[in-house]
């Protein structure tokens, strides 16, 4: 392509100002604001000079017509929000990915209300004096947990941060190397320990760590025995741990702290969730934490929160520390987490969506992938079948203990197989997310909320609208 012919395209493509101007672009100028608008052209021309340079597009009959449609097709995408409702047909409860746990109706009606008015958020209305966030949910939070003290922070990686640096700088802490987890990519125990400025001591080995490998490695400069959940980590087979309670003895004995990081955050024994094999929060403390640390966000079912919960003159020491300033919670996730507390407070396990979903029966669940079923089959040109699925707790809890859930697959849909109907789906305007098995879109009722059953039908139902005609065309 000679100079020449390069610039005759370039000359066909419309300027900013032209595009402005146009009659269609000034409803988008009045709700984006002119300079939004004028990224999104600039995102279009760029990428259209690109392909004409490139020999991948040619100016020539319609031209304008289709930079109008890329233009438009820009602003739309502008004007769309960047954080959306999706629908999770995946069977993860608690999806890391797509924001873990779906907050109590109670618990949005609380943040609805905090966030229209003044609150007491740092005010002592007894006392008509200056007061403390944490007062507000420190009762609740001991309640539920037996402690004797507790405070949050913005979550769970922030609030072991915190307790090592306030209670173990240029000090050592004894962790099982077992136990040194990474967990989502960014959180490390090792580098967590050392930006606290803690001196990390290993002890056992992966599988198997005794008693006598954490005596051992106490020294006059230890401060703290460390105990970690290994989150979406597991060891199976010739594994060995000391009991929590040998742990606490063996501190308090040395004259040592007891910390421990239980993750996941569960305020209920587990077979009230039906689940086995995960200490309770005051389970932990009942057996000697003198510390206890844990999200709010997985099995407790509330909003991204790390809280920290044990003896009050542990505790305390924390209140003093400058780094919890740094981290503390803004006031719409402390009235999302009292609302979720006050739930629990009732034992309303089943308006908590989070512990609501686990608890669902396999009754319940099979009937639901029926109905969901049905309606597919009266709408969707496909092979819909009611299939038994694993689903998963997720968020990091019970990774090698799968729920026991039912789905529907959808096969020799007109759209394609499974891989291609999971791109389209995510296209919607109301993302949805799906499994898929042996070329057959799985959809998990477990975790659909309501409406999305219907929004489901409604997508596979146009998707094959939409192939029907293009193979006609």
């Amino acid at each position: 392509m000679g100079v020449e012919d390069i610039r005759k395209k370039m000359r066909a493509i419309p300027g900013m100002d032209i595009l402005l101007a146009q009659e269609w672009a000034a409803p988008w100028i009045e709700k984006l604001g002119r300079e939004a608008v004028k990224r999104a052209f600039n995102t279009e021309l760029t990428a259209l000079r690109r392909r004409i340079l490139a020999g991948e597009d040619e100016p020539g009959t319609g031209f304008p017509e289709r930079v109008k449609a890329l233009c438009l097709a820009s602003l739309a995408a502008a004007d769309r929000d960047n954080l959306r409702r999706v629908i999770n047909a995946t069977g993860v409860v608690i999806h890391t990915n797509l924001g873990r746990s779906l907050l109590a109706e109670e618990a949005v009606t609380a943040m609805t209300r905090t966030a229209r008015g003044y609150s007491n958020l740092e005010y002592d209305l007894k006392k008509g004096a200056r007061g403390q966030r944490n007062a507000l949910i420190e009762d609740l939070l001991c309640a539920q947990t037996g402690a004797e003290a507790a405070i949050v922070v913005n979550n769970n990686a922030g609030a072991v941060l915190l307790c090592l640096s306030a209670l173990a700088r240029n000090t050592e802490v004894i962790v099982s190397r077992g136990e040194l987890v990474e967990i989502g990519g960014s959180f490390r125990v090792p580098d967590i320990m050392a930006f606290s400025g803690a001196k990390l001591v290993e002890v056992g080995t992966t599988n198997r760590t005794h008693l006598e490998d954490y005596a051992g490695a106490i020294t006059e400069n230890t401060s703290m025995l460390l105990k970690v959940h290994p989150s979406n980590f597991r060891i199976e087979g010739f594994t060995l741990a000391p009991e929590r309670e040998d742990l606490a003895k063996l501190a308090h004995d040395r004259g040592l702290l007891f910390m421990e990081d239980a993750g996941s955050g569960l305020l209920v024994e587990g077979e009230a969730l039906g689940l086995q094999g995960e200490t309770s929060v005051r389970a932990c403390l009942e057996q000697g934490a003198d510390l206890v640390t844990f999200s709010g966000d997985k099995m407790l079912g509330g909003p991204q929160i790390g809280a920290i919960v044990g003896k009050k003159a542990v505790v305390d020491r924390l209140r003093k520390y400058p780094i919890l300033r740094t981290l503390r919670v803004d006031k719409i996730t402390l009235a999302a987490f009292e609302a979720t507390l006050r739930l629990y407070s009732r034992g309303a396990l089943d308006e908590i969506p989070t512990t609501a979903m686990i608890r669902l029966s396999q009754e319940t669940l099979k009937a639901r992938a029926e109905s969901l079923a049905e309606k597919l089959r009266s709408r969707v040109s496909a092979k819909i079948e009611v299939i038994p699925v694993e689903d998963a707790v997720g968020g990091g809890s019970y990774p090698e203990r799968p729920l026991n859930g039912w789905g529907v697959a959808v096969s020799g849909h007109p759209a394609g197989g499974a891989g291609h109907l999971q791109a389209l789906l995510r296209e919607r305007d109301i993302p949805a997310l799906c499994g898929a098995r042996e070329d057959a879109l799985i959809l998990h009722v477990r975790t659909l909320r309501d409406g999305d059953a219907e929004t489901l039908v409604e997508a596979l139902a146009s998707l094959g609208k939409e192939a029907r005609h293009d193979a006609e065309c």
